[in-house]
């Protein structure tokens, strides 16, 4: 038997052909019946190490998307979708691969049209004279319509004081929010501590951004478990003295400061940084085994160095 629309179902209760309850009770079916294509972006955000006040703030917010659009096919007042958002963190700690899979999220929930991400920074926004910084806004808000505007180091924009160009930008962006609301989610993003400093300088910016969601550092163990995962999806494995070896390099980065600078990202540097090692070692040891094309040691990790 054919699945009736929303139209349908509406059209056959207006008609008295069908009681609100089953019709309700169908649309629970309707909702609890994700589309493949949601289920896998889900499963990517899952599979994330971490993260997990960012797991359950996405959990709520489908859960939040869902039942106003129920609530509206009964005619019920529903609350307004207002999802632009601050991510809040060091480099490195996942803000723009959560954003990429929030963007088919909310395409797969029908908030998006597209659910694109476009990822700007100051230089994509900000002109060298008067109206150019409003004309290459505009044109990245362009590319942006449909999906998500992603701006890193957004506090960057408010850097030089009033008169700088940057006001124009976030003059330009704040009006695009009110005439896209409902093609545009836009994302801002940076350090903890310049985003809050860059949102106490525009009072009426912070309440235009209701979800704000911080990205703490990985731990250690969080980062060996990244870079395994980082080996794993490319067929490669650590030896113990590699495990080891890793372990070392982290601790190092981490007492050095420079841990909080990178995050994951030094830790694909380093895992890049030993295949290349390990493709060297192997080409002068004429080893081709399937076990040792696969093998990463201490010695292709540096044998423990810093990076």
């Amino acid at each position: 038997m054919r699945e009736l629309s929303v139209e349908e179902l509406l059209a056959k209760v207006k008609r008295g052909e069908l009681g609100v309850e089953e019709a309700l009770g169908q649309l629970n079916r309707k909702d609890q019946t994700p589309t493949l294509a949601l289920q896998q972006a889900k499963a990517r955000l899952n599979s994330l190490v971490g993260l997990e006040n960012v797991k359950k703030l996405v959990e709520e917010l489908e859960a939040f998307i869902v039942i106003q659009k129920r609530r509206q096919q009964v005619a019920l007042a529903t609350e307004p979708l207002v999802l632009h958002m601050i991510f809040s963190g060091s480099p490195g700690t996942g803000k723009t691969t959560v954003a990429r899979i929030l963007g088919e999220l909310f395409r797969q929930l029908g908030v998006l049209p597209k659910g694109h991400l476009v990822e700007v920074e100051r230089a994509d926004l900000v002109g060298e004279y008067i109206g150019h910084t409003a004309q290459k806004t505009r044109e990245q808000i362009r590319r942006a319509l449909g999906g998500i505007l992603f701006i890193d180091e957004a506090y960057s924009l408010a850097r030089g004081g009033e008169k700088d160009f940057g006001k124009e930008a976030i003059d330009t962006l704040v009006k695009a929010m009110e005439d896209h609301k409902d093609q545009l989610l836009l994302i801002l993003a940076g350090y903890e501590t310049e985003m809050e400093g860059f949102l106490s300088t525009n009072p009426g910016l912070r309440s235009r951004f209701p979800i704000q969601i911080k990205f703490p550092d990985y731990t250690i163990m969080q980062l060996e478990a990244i870079a395994e995962k980082m080996l794993s999806e490319r067929e490669y494995k650590l030896s113990k003295d590699g495990r080891a070896a890793l372990r070392r390099q982290l601790v190092a980065a981490s007492l050095s400061g420079e841990l909080a600078c990178g995050n994951a990202r030094l830790v694909r540097n380093l895992i890049e940084r030993a295949i290349r090692k390990q493709a060297v070692r192997l080409m002068q040891t004429g080893s081709s085994s399937r076990e040792e094309l696969m093998l990463i040691t201490a010695g292709d990790l540096g044998g423990g160095e810093g990076f």
